[in-house]
């Protein structure tokens, strides 16, 4: 067994969830937004498109699985990490004496779980001799899904804590509210928490639904222009498909990434402004993932089917881009704030 320093520990914890979201969320990202559009018209497409929503629900235990395999551990020691990790995202929930599964639970929640169960088996191994296969995992479900499910409420305070500021957010005055709104979806979208589900429960809609939209579509924007420099072509395809969680690791390793983010961010913020982009609480998380951003927004528009195809596909797949190429040349290349290395992934094999 390696010995673990703080720093390889959260490196190896961080390359594990980011690869876990990705396997849990890409298929429904990548084909499910496209299904949703001929579901109604054949059975095949709403059978499919089913599967795609249940490969969702196990993303917690895919996060537990992979952060296991990250630390090297052996098959019993993964298994009991993905359990851990599933109960920890508190995804389940006992209604009318059911246990029912809703949505994939909280992702911070998760990872921390995660992370501990980690510290607890390499505390315990060896510990319980020919009793392992029975002791194991008895002891570490009980203590460590035990303790998960304790501290859920208040980890969900800082999910709660961030929707409020959003909510004072759309109180401002438009240009403003749409320019921070962007900024936020756009960091939000690369860290553990949720930009769909904060949408949801503020109910984000109109003017605010487009720029957070627009906010979602920009980080992808400038995260598929700073990837493609260093990375195989997989890498941008995958985030410009809707992972942008997948660069979690690299953007708690290098927070200088927030810049080009923040900055893209401010000019998608103007143009949800100036070309007066709305949405849905439903759409705002999305970006141009699956296309919901922009079908939703093609709703709200009061022009010929003509013109509201030129205006948002200039918008989320020519503006941003432009700007995410022109962002990046100026900041690596002119002012040299940092190298494309910070986009650099080497654990997505």
């Amino acid at each position: 067994m390696e010995k673990l320093t703080i720093k390889s520990f959260f490196d190896k914890l961080l390359n594990g969830v980011a690869v876990g979201i990705i396997a849990g969320l890409l298929p429904n990202a990548v084909v499910g937004g496209i299904l949703k559009l001929f579901s109604s018209q054949n059975e095949i497409y709403q059978t499919i498109l089913y599967v795609l929503n249940i490969s969702q629900l196990v993303t917690p235990v895919l996060i537990g699985i992979l952060v296991a395999i990250q630390f090297k551990f052996a098959p019993l020691e993964v298994a009991i990490t993905g359990m851990v990790s599933f109960i920890g995202a508190g995804s389940v929930k006992l209604v009318d004496g059911k246990l029912i599964i809703a949505g994939i639970g909280d992702l911070i929640n998760t990872m921390i779980v995660a992370g501990l169960a980690v510290v607890i088996i390499n505390l315990v191994r060896g510990k319980f001799g020919t009793l392992n296969i029975v002791l194991l995992p008895a002891t570490v479900v009980t203590l460590v899904g035990t303790i998960g499910l304790f501290i859920l409420p208040h980890v969900r305070l800082i999910t709660t804590t961030i929707g409020n500021v959003i909510t004072h957010f759309t109180t401002l005055q438009p240009l403003i509210m749409s320019i921070l709104l962007a900024i936020s979806f756009a960091i939000i979208i690369v860290s553990p928490v949720s930009t769909v589900a904060i949408a949801v429960a503020i109910g984000l809609s109109g003017l605010s639904s487009g720029a957070a939209n627009l906010g979602v579509a920009s980080a992808a924007a400038t995260l598929v222009v700073g990837t493609m420099r260093v990375n195989k072509i997989g890498i941008p395809i995958s985030i410009f498909a809707g992972s942008m969680k997948m660069f979690l690791p690299n953007w708690v390793k290098y927070p200088i990434s927030n810049v080009p983010l923040i900055l893209n961010a401010i000019f998608a913020g103007c143009l949800a402004y100036i070309f007066d982009i709305k949405g849905t609480a439903m759409s705002a998380g999305f970006g141009f993932s699956g296309l919901i951003g922009p079908l939703a927004a093609a709703q709200f528009m009061q022009t010929s089917a003509t013109t509201k195809f030129l205006t948002l596909f200039g918008v989320y797949f020519v503006a941003l881009f432009i700007m995410a190429i022109i962002i990046d040349f100026i900041l690596v290349k002119v002012i040299k704030l940092y190298k494309h290395d910070i986009f650099m992934f080497d654990k997505f094999e």
